[in-house]
């Protein structure tokens, strides 16, 4: 059992190791990596399965006793996260096999994607707040790697900004946990919750206020979410479909577990700051969307505005905001993942990620029209898709505490995100393509080998169609791993 806890983080380090020992030999490295994706998948798998069953399991490592020995502990929120980060790992690498991904890939792509993946379970499994930081840094070293690695002067230029901005957060998330500890003499999650109380009830909000603003630069929140729009847009498909499934997640994460969580009650008091940022961050990311005409800049936008959801569902805080938050963060990884992936597809057929530049799609590709209406519809809260059992939980929260601006904003941005989902659909697909004959002639995209990319796109589409027709079993894991969140 203590083996199979560590296997979220340990299979993908294992992984990356033996995929950086073999890049010279490309076959075998892609083989490895599929491999090391199946067994992480099965690992998660099987995880998921002991925590419905037995509500948490963990292990300390080296057999040292609460609360000296660092520990992983996955409990139904953890749980649940894990195997959607295992899920998209698969997902990309998958999509990574086609021509919509860049050719040649570099060396170290792959080890550099397997760092980022231990880096995220790692963060969802670790069960110690110093932990949580290491994993931060793992992911990271991994991200600007990737982010650079193409060695483009604007890949560069947006390593630089990336590690700006989360270099201050790491810096700020590093002393706000070296200061808790000095205030609590813990770093253990179940130890720091029983220790905090003791603490002047002044010094240890302060320390909250720092550790969620470093958090809350990482989930890319109003106003610190500068970073996110300059330099995601230059990453290549599959490794951008990564990042704006799971980077922004592990902050959002971080920020139930801590004030949601482990420093409960004292982090009940800045759920009326934490909604007002929320609410600014969901307006702020959906009026950037609306601005611009590249496809990844527009979703790029609206992973900052879909995070003001979650933040919003952290906010309305208690059993009904943690589990709308859990279910909301399950959904838009999915969703923000495949739009990504799907927008490739797009650029590997018309050309550009430019929507002036591209069109025609409709009638030359109906069947990438008909995928790409999943993710976006869904991304809207059209029912019957994931987004909209997503955005409902999130109303009934906010409605139910009388929290009725925040609800009237989010019903506000959720007309927004229509608009920019219907611009691309309008742009993309609908009108004809720059290129077509002045006389009508058809236009025909470019031929490139995307089976795999299908394979990649329509999962997650059938995957996003399944909760929407059957949410409750989600709705019920959601809802019981929020009733155990503040119980320590």
């Amino acid at each position: 059992m203590s083996v199979l806890v560590t296997a979220p983080v340990l299979i993908p380090l294992a992984t990356a190791a033996l995929t950086a020992f073999t890049g010279e030999r490309p076959r075998l490295q892609q083989g490895l990596s599929a491999a090391g994706a199946l067994a992480f998948l099965a690992a998660a798998l099987w995880l998921v399965a002991q925590v419905a069953e037995t509500g948490s399991v963990g292990v300390h490592f080296g057999n040292w006793p609460v609360p000296y020995g660092i520990a992983f502990e996955l409990d139904r929120l953890s749980g649940a996260l894990v195997l959607v980060t295992a899920l998209m790992g698969g997902a990309v690498l998958l999509f990574m096999a086609s021509e919509a991904a860049p050719t040649p890939t570099h060396p170290l792509l792959l080890p550099l994607v397997h760092g980022t993946l231990a880096g995220v379970a790692g963060a969802f499994s670790t069960a110690d707040l110093f932990n949580l930081y290491v994993w931060f840094e793992v992911m990271l070293i991994c991200a600007l790697g990737l982010i650079a690695l193409g060695g483009r002067r604007d890949q560069l230029d947006a390593a630089f900004k990336y590690l700006g901005l989360n270099l201050f957060g790491t810096l700020l998330l590093l002393a706000a946990v070296g200061l808790l500890y000095a205030a609590t003499g813990h770093l253990n999650y179940q130890a720091l919750a029983a220790a905090a109380r003791a603490v002047d009830p002044a010094l240890l909000h302060a320390l909250l206020a720092a550790l969620a603003v470093a958090l809350l630069l990482k989930s890319a929140a109003f106003p610190l979410y500068a970073w996110l729009p300059a330099s995601y847009p230059t990453l290549p498909t599959p490794v951008l479909a990564l990042f704006a499934g799971l980077l922004t997640k592990v902050g959002v994460y971080a920020v139930l577990r801590t004030l949601g969580d482990v420093f409960m009650p004292a982090g009940a008091n800045w759920s009326e700051a934490l909604g007002w940022v929320a609410a600014a961050t969901m307006v702020a990311g959906v009026l950037g969307a609306a601005y611009h005409w590249d496809i990844r800049r527009i979703l790029a936008f609206h992973i900052i505005s879909q995070i003001g959801y979650i933040l919003l569902a952290v906010a309305l805080d208690g059993p009904d905001g943690h589990a709308a938050a859990l279910f909301y963060t399950v959904h838009h990884i999915i969703v923000k993942a495949n739009l990504f992936l799907i927008a490739g597809m797009i650029a590997a057929l018309a050309g550009s990620h430019d929507l002036r530049l591209i069109g025609g799609l409709a009638q030359a590709r109906p069947a990438l029209a008909l995928l790409f209406a999943v993710p976006a519809l869904s991304l809207v809260g059209v029912p019957p898709l994931s987004g909209f059992w997503a955005k409902l939980l999130v109303l009934q929260a906010a409605f139910e505490q009388g929290r009725y601006l925040w609800g009237a904003l989010a019903l506000l941005v959720s007309v927004l995100t229509l608009y920019s989902m219907m611009k691309i659909w309008l742009e993309a697909f609908w009108k004809p393509h720059p290129q077509a004959g002045v006389d009508g002639a058809a236009w025909q995209p470019r031929q490139a080998a995307l089976g795999p990319a299908w394979m990649a796109t329509v999962g997650l589409a059938a995957i996003t169609l399944a909760i929407g027709l059957a949410p409750h079993p989600l709705i019920a894991f959601a809802q019981e791993a929020a009733a155990t969140l503040g119980r320590r």
